[in-house]
């Protein structure tokens, strides 16, 4: 009879070993979808080229979009992140003389262009797994790439005529600071805080004139998302 009991309890105790592999399977994965906000910190050359003043340069406006990422975990305090936006319309905001000429310049939108800008990190998350909010940061590499780029009839006119846009695509540092926090069995949310270099060479060709600048975009973002965890 005690022989058989043990032979039992420790049956009960490989099925519960097992079903908590099970368990730590299932949670292996995680899909995230949230808001994306990024705002731009624009450091940029002034415009170069052709019949361009002293003073032409540009800025870019913020922009929100859905927030979507993957997120593998790799032990109780390692995670590895692949995560990307919806890629948003970004304008392109004149900045510097009032007018070029006789045409409008300072403040109007002279360009659109849309990116998608894929990020890989590595996140270390703080406090034992048994605890809901859990503080994490990471670091990786992220990767921007520009497409849809158009000039608008504002800097059509400021370019002298039909002007075609060219964005460099861009590799550089990522890193991350934020909170998880496990809402209930598979359901959790997350809010974050992300910076990434990002810098571009800018050409724009009218009429075979070209005209350069370089870009340092110094995007932040902010990030509220849930989770699902399988």
């Amino acid at each position: 009879m005690k022989t058989t009991t043990t032979i039992a309890s420790l049956g009960a105790a490989l099925g519960l070993l097992a079903c908590s592999g099970c368990a730590m399977a299932q949670d292996s994965n995680t899909l995230r979808v949230g808001l994306y906000a990024v705002f731009y910190h624009v450091k940029a050359d002034d415009v170069s080229g052709p019949f361009v003043p002293a003073g032409v340069n540009l800025d870019v406006n913020d922009v929100q979009t859905v927030y979507l990422a993957y997120i593998r975990r790799l032990s109780p305090h390692f995670d590895l992140e692949l995560t990307a936006g919806v890629p948003p319309r970004t304008d392109t905001v004149a900045k510097g003389p009032a007018t070029l000429g006789s045409v409008p310049y300072d403040g109007q939108v002279i360009g659109t262009v849309k990116w998608f800008a894929p990020t890989v990190l590595v996140h270390y998350k703080f406090f034992d797994e048994s605890r809901a909010l859990r503080p994490y940061v990471g670091v990786g590499l992220n990767y921007t790439h520009f497409f849809q780029r158009e000039s608008t009839p504002a800097g059509d006119a400021a370019n002298g005529g039909p002007t075609d846009l060219n964005l460099s695509d861009s590799w550089g540092p990522a890193a991350t600071v934020g909170i998880y926090y496990h809402v209930h069995e598979a359901w959790s949310v997350i809010a974050s805080y992300s910076i990434s270099r990002v810098s571009s060479n800018l050409t724009a060709t009218t009429s075979g004139l070209v005209r350069r600048t370089h870009i340092d975009f110094g995007p932040q973002a902010f990030v509220l998302a849930v989770g699902y965890s399988f």
